[in-house]
């Protein structure tokens, strides 16, 4: 699979998100599987995993330790910090302390001596972005992080942030049902150097094509309440779908491959991290590398309007820095 620089670090085009197989989203919690699933990853050429210490909370980092056992090097790690507090505040938490207090945590769990790529999951609001960056310097200079990334930042403070120490990457959604990066996050990370890392570029497994209702998801999968699956907007989005179906019959792809070379096609700075827990979708995903839409197709999905719905509910749009 082909590299790319994300802020100078190198990563494989499409990495792996593995939040889903620990959390959230329906099958989750099949350790022995999910381990396979990371293994054969990794043999097809995907260097980039993503976790969090959230995401179980402390479970997910815990598999991805187990899976990287003896194949540690030449993966790129990336996992957050900031959702959890470890000195008991409400909130999310920049604060010095917790972020040390973090990063030993998710060293220890993921069993490595270095994580390659450490976000701040969600910027605090209480602590100045100088100190959280403050301590992110000291850990890299440490050598406990090699570099650094916020996530779901405003282009404001990932200015602020990157004038204290070189950011790697900006993690965000992004997707052809998500396009709100391409106003103000996009631009200001090609001015600065640095790389954006969608997440959910698959729209919550949506733009798969796979779920047209919400028949057949757990009684308890997170997006039974998300504004973009309820409320009628599931309906209203189908249209995105439609669309993404149509050029994958015609570029004789799958709709998932479609939203995903799409992604890829607005960027050589782009490095998309596809969540799955099985190996059959590693390989659909992984295959995108050398698939190319035509300048047709893409001016087609380009064109789509906007999805209907805000994309998280009211708590969780809360604490996205704005």
């Amino acid at each position: 699979m082909k590299k790319i620089s994300l802020g100078g670090l190198e990563v494989s085009r499409l990495g792996l998100g593995v939040m889903g197989m620990s959390d959230f989203y329906t099958g989750a919690n099949q350790d022995d599987a999910s381990v396979r699933t990371i293994h054969h990853a990794l043999d097809v050429g995907v260097t980039h995993l993503d976790t969090a210490e959230l995401y179980g909370p402390y479970t997910n980092e815990e598999l991805v330790g187990r899976a990287l056992a003896g194949r540690r090097d030449g993966v790129v790690v990336a996992t957050k910090f900031g959702l959890i507090s470890h000195t008991d505040r409400q909130g999310p938490d920049g604060t010095p302390a917790n972020v040390r207090l973090a990063v030993e945590g998710s060293l220890r769990r993921l069993g490595t001596d270095y994580i390659d790529l450490y976000y701040q999951h969600r910027v605090d609001p209480g602590t100045p972005i100088e100190e959280t960056v403050g301590v992110l310097a000291e850990l890299v200079a440490e050598g406990k992080v090699r570099h650094i990334g916020l996530s779901e930042a405003s282009a404001a403070t990932i200015r602020r942030a990157h004038a204290v120490h070189p950011l790697a990457a900006v993690q965000t959604e992004y997707s052809l049902w998500t396009r709100d990066p391409e106003a103000e996050i996009l631009p200001v990370l090609r001015e600065l150097g640095i790389g954006l890392v969608p997440y959910s570029p698959l729209g919550h497994g949506f733009l798969t094509g796979k779920i047209r209702s919400l028949d057949g998801l757990d009684a308890d999968d997170w997006r039974r309440s998300n504004p973009r699956f309820s409320g009628g907007n599931l309906e209203r989005n189908l249209r995105i779908v439609d669309e993404v179906e149509a050029v994958a019959a015609e570029a004789e792809v799958t709709p998932a491959q479609v939203a995903l070379a799409w992604l890829l096609a607005q960027g050589s700075d782009i490095a998309p991290i596809p969540g799955t827990t099985r190996i059959a979708r590693v390989d659909e995903n992984a295959a995108v590398d050398g698939i190319g839409l035509t300048s047709g197709q893409v001016a087609r999905l380009n064109a789509l309007a906007p999805a209907s719905g805000e994309r998280f509910d009211e708590g969780n749009m809360a604490v996205i820095d704005r």
